[in-house]
């Protein structure tokens, strides 16, 4: 594997025990695991808005794109945003826990899934999502209230655009670990790893830019990292000084299920209506490796903006990936403009590995003062 000197070293240093959570972070990157998928429910009465196929699924005509959106719930709007190669179905079970209280819209991004694009896929850039953020937004919020956002991952990088750009539009952004290279101590080393990843893909596919990821999502991101001295972190439900946080216990993480090796191809023992998901968000790879990495990745926060929106922003990190780049890269985005820090269960992608505890989680989250 040719990767840059730096990258090289960080990934060829022993670490057995922390091998299973590297690959999961790298899995969440590449595949979407797949979560459960209740029925949708119906969409608010009175929306203006074409009807695409069963109750509560909806199409939204934005400028060069159709997304795909569906709703659920009564209260408050909060808007879910997938990351990765992921579509509205990632959020099923999370969705459905908190319908409860809030109108959960999840959505497919433009040129993923069932939101096709007008024309042939492009560099995709943080802030044409986050255009797209907004126009959903004025759409199921058309009396001018903010709504909430959650993002994982790369849309975690949309989530911090929005609140920068249109802070009037949004009551509190759950970014969770938004991997802003641009902030680690060594942004030319997180930019050549994904750069590394993109090369993988375009001359040995999927299963290479796997490999790339798992190589270079190391803990070594985190060893020589400061404390987040500004940044309140919480843990549970109650709020920690981030000088007596210390290291989680060393844990085995599960083997995340392996991509399959072409988009028609399923992980065995997955019920139809999964087994369908997967299949989506499989074939949106190509997409997201080429198009979407680097330039989300790439993405350099507007710092001032986001220190004058700091009240409303909460930065999520994994109890299980804190050492891994996204994490770093999050805790270091907290300090710079003084928000919040709130651990979530399990790691990268702890939304899919438990959605009733991660739910859980986010309920307290918005809640909070």
């Amino acid at each position: 594997m040719n990767l840059p000197p730096l990258l090289r070293s960080l990934s060829t240093r022993p670490r057995p025990r922390r091998r299973a959570t590297v690959r999961l972070a790298a899995a969440a990157f590449l595949a979407a695991a797949v979560a459960v998928l209740p029925a949708p429910a119906a969409h608010a009465a009175g929306s203006v808005v074409e009807v695409t196929g069963s109750q509560g699924n909806w199409q939204l005509t934005v400028d060069g794109a159709a997304l795909h959106h569906e709703v659920r719930g009564e209260g408050p709007l909060l808007v879910m945003m997938p990351g990765g190669s992921a579509d509205a179905g990632i959020y099923d079970a999370i969705a459905a826990a908190l319908a409860d209280r809030w109108t959960v819209a999840t959505f497919d991004p433009r040129g993923y899934s069932r939101s096709p694009l007008d024309g042939p896929v492009t560099e995709q850039l943080p802030a044409t999502h986050a255009d797209d953020i907004v126009r959903l937004i004025e759409l199921l919020s058309p009396d001018g209230a903010p709504a909430a956002l959650f993002g994982s991952s790369s849309s975690a990088v949309v989530a911090l655009d929005v609140l920068a750009r249109h802070p009037g539009r949004v009551s509190r952004v759950v970014a969770h670990e938004p991997p802003v290279v641009e902030l680690l101590p060594d942004p030319a080393a997180g930019r050549a790893l994904f750069a590394a990843v993109r090369e993988s893909f375009r001359r040995d596919g999927v299963a290479a830019a796997m490999t790339t990821m798992a190589e270079g999502l190391t803990p070594a991101w985190g060893e020589d990292r400061a404390a987040p001295e500004p940044a309140a972190v919480e843990a549970g439900s109650a709020a920690r000084d981030p000088e007596s946080i210390s290291p989680e216990p060393e844990r085995e993480a599960p083997e995340p299920a392996a991509p399959a090796s072409s988009p028609q191809e399923t992980p065995p023992k997955v019920p139809p209506a999964q087994a369908e998901v997967f299949r989506r968000m499989h074939a949106n790879l190509p997409v997201f490796l080429e198009y979407v990495l680097c330039s989300f990745s790439g993405y350099a926060p507007d710092l001032a903006a986001l220190r004058a929106s700091a009240a409303r922003l909460v930065v999520g990190v994994g109890r299980d990936s804190r050492a891994l780049l996204p994490a770093v890269a999050a805790e270091a985005l907290a300090r710079r403009v003084d928000a919040r820090v709130a651990e979530f269960p399990g790691g990268h992608i702890g939304l899919t590995g438990d959605p009733r505890a991660f739910a859980a989680r986010l309920r307290d989250v918005l809640v909070a003062p």
